[in-house]
């Protein structure tokens, strides 16, 4: 009986491959607009900063007269503060406001795409976003990747840097830290084998001469099994520039 391939596995989903989401703590995005919010001022308080399996930056639970909240914790946010939401609340660190009452030059972060979605933009550790211009009922803003986005004027965002910025400069010293890192996300993902040192029955690129004998484009739709180096590639080798 011939040994099941491990892309294989990784296709059909076992639970080896499968992400640990029964650990995550909560969904990290605004709620929907509260009335109070809509149309003036909404006071929360931050309960407790936690780490969520799911995400490299802490949460912070807030809660509201209404609802409770999670979202990604500030660089600067301290248990027990006092944040504020809606149209009129004050540009300080954690607050959040509507683009359109956010002044220009202003740092922010957990920005929404649409006004009510959430936020979707900004919320990885060390994220940060800028307000650069206000065009009619748009407001540009200035992605760390120094992309610029036309915004709605009602898309809301968070005052200040996304916390834990810093865990990329932590060294992993041994093999076993990293081993454990990927493991908490779920599945095997660590150490990853190159396919052309296993052998021919494991993995498309393997065999005893250690080079890739066919070729590396796969169809887009090739299934699990078989879709390993280039997918449907348009050119391939060292050719030089295309020709215009």
């Amino acid at each position: 009986m011939p040994r099941r391939v491990p892309q294989r596995r990784r296709g059909k989903g076992t639970t080896t491959y499968t992400a640990v989401s029964h650990h995550y703590k909560a969904m990290a995005c605004f709620k929907t607009y509260e009335e109070n919010e809509r149309n003036g001022l909404c006071n929360g308080k931050v309960l407790e900063l936690i780490h969520d399996p799911s995400r490299r930056a802490p949460l912070m639970i807030v809660r509201f007269d209404v609802q409770t909240i999670a979202v990604p914790a500030p660089l600067g946010v301290m248990k027990g503060q006092v944040v504020q939401a809606g149209v009129n609340a004050p540009v300080e660190l954690g607050n959040c406001l509507p683009l359109k009452s956010i002044p220009e030059g202003t740092v922010i972060s957990n920005i929404e795409l649409v006004p009510g979605d959430g936020g979707k933009l900004a919320r990885t550790a060390g994220a940060r976003a800028r307000v650069v211009g206000k065009d009619k009922n748009n407001i540009i803003v200035k992605l760390t990747s120094k992309e610029t986005k036309k915004l709605n004027e009602n898309c809301r965002a968070q005052i200040g840097i996304i916390a834990g910025g810093g865990h990329k400069n932590k060294p992993l010293v041994k093999a076993g830290n990293n081993f454990y890192k990927w493991k908490a996300k779920g599945g095997k993902r660590w150490p990853l084998v190159r396919g052309c040192a296993k052998n021919a029955i494991d993995h498309p690129h393997g065999g005893k001469q250690h080079r890739k004998r066919k070729s590396r484009t796969v169809s887009r739709n090739a299934p699990p099994g078989k879709k390993v180096g280039s997918f449907a590639s348009k050119r391939t080798g060292r050719g030089g520039k295309r020709k215009k």
